[in-house]
C-alpha cells in the first residue's frame, strides 16, 4: 500500500514561522492539508504575506503574534487557535536564537538566559499548553526543532547548545509522560540550513567552503528539505515515532570538531 502523507483536518501551530524554516515548515504543513497558525514576534509582514499565500493557495491560516518565553503570551496565542478552530493538533516548536557568540567567562549572564528562555523556557511553555488539549482530546503530536548542536558542541555559543541539549531530554520526558494518552512528542535536528540568518557564513566563499568540509554530502541543506522531514513526523505515516530525535544534517553529526568552526 502506497504511503500517504495527509493533514486534512489537522489543526497546526508553528512558533517562529514568518521567517527560514519556520515558515517552510508552515507552507509544506498547509500543502498536507493542515489549517496553519503562524506564529511571529517580529516581522508582521511576512507573517501576514505567509498567510496570504498559504490562503491563496486555497488552505486555512492565520497570524498571532506572541512572545514564547512569556507565559502569559503564550497562554494568549492558544487561546488565539481554540477561538479559530476549538483545539490544535500538531505543534511545531520552531522559534529560537542562537545568541552572540561570546566565550562562557566572557558573556554577558542577561543575554546567555534569553537563549535559554526562548530556545527551551519557551519550547516548554507552548508544549504545556499543547500537551493540555492533546492529553485530554487523545492525540496530538509535538515536534521540536532542536539542533545538530543538541549534540555537538559549539564554542562561543554554551547557551544555544545547553538549551538545545536540554530540549531534547525535555522531548524524551514529554514523549514518555504522554505516550501513554495517544499523543507523540520528538524532536528534528536540522544542520547547516540555508537561511537569512547565517547568510553571513554561506555568503562568504571561505567561510562556506570550511563549512562544507565539515559536511559528508557536500552542501548545505534548504529550509525545504526540513519541512518535508517535519510534514512525515507529524503525520499518521510516523505514528510509531516518538521519544527520539531525528537527524537532518547530511551527516554532520559524523564530525564533532565541528566544536572548532563557527
Amino acid at each position: 500500500m502506497p504511503m500517504q502523507i495527509s493533514l486534512q483536518g489537522r489543526r497546526a501551530l508553528v512558533t517562529g514561522a514568518n521567517s527560514g524554516i519556520g515558515a517552510a515548515v508552515a507552507r509544506a504543513l498547509a500543502g498536507a492539508g493542515a489549517r496553519v497558525c503562524v506564529n511571529y514576534l517580529v516581522g508582521p509582514g511576512a507573517a501576514e504575506e505567509l498567510v496570504a499565500s498559504i490562503r491563496g493557495g486555497g488552505g486555512e491560516a492565520l497570524a498571532v503574534a506572541a512572545d514564547v518565553s512569556d507565559a502569559g503570551q503564550v497562554a494568549g496565542l492558544f487561546a488565539a487557535v481554540d477561538r479559530a478552530w476549538g483545539g490544535l493538533d500538531v505543534l511545531v516548536n520552531n522559534a529560537g536564537v542562537d545568541g552572540p557568540r561570546a566565550l562562557a567567562w566572557e558573556a554577558d549572564p542577561a543575554a546567555w538566559e534569553r537563549v535559554l528562555r526562548i530556545d527551551l523556557v519557551g519550547a516548554f511553555l507552548c508544549a504545556r499548553e499543547a500537551l493540555k488539549r492533546m492529553v485530554a482530546q487523545q492525540r496530538g503530536v509535538v515536534l521540536n526543532l532542536t539542533s545538530v548542536h543538541e549534540k555537538i558542541a559549539w564554542s562561543g555559543y554554551s547557551a544555544y547548545t545547553a538549551a538545545k541539549a536540554g530540549l531534547s531530554m525535555l522531548t524524551k520526558t514529554l514523549a514518555q509522560e504522554a505516550a501513554p494518552h495517544g499523543v507523540r512528542v520528538l524532536s528534528l535536528a536540522p544542520g547547516a540550513i540555508r537561511t537569512d540568518i547565517n547568510r553571513q557564513v554561506w555568503s562568504d566563499p571561505a567561510s562556506l567552503s570550511d563549512l562544507l568540509t565539515k559536511i559528508p554530502l557536500g552542501r548545505m541543506g534548504d529550509p525545504e528539505e526540513i519541512a518535508r522531514v517535519a510534514t512525515f513526523l507529524v503525520s499518521d505515516a510516523a505514528s510509531y515515532v516518538t521519544g527520539s530525535t531525528v537527524y537532518a544534517d547530511g551527516a554532520m553529526t559524523d564530525y564533532p570538531d565541528f566544536a572548532h568552526g563557527g
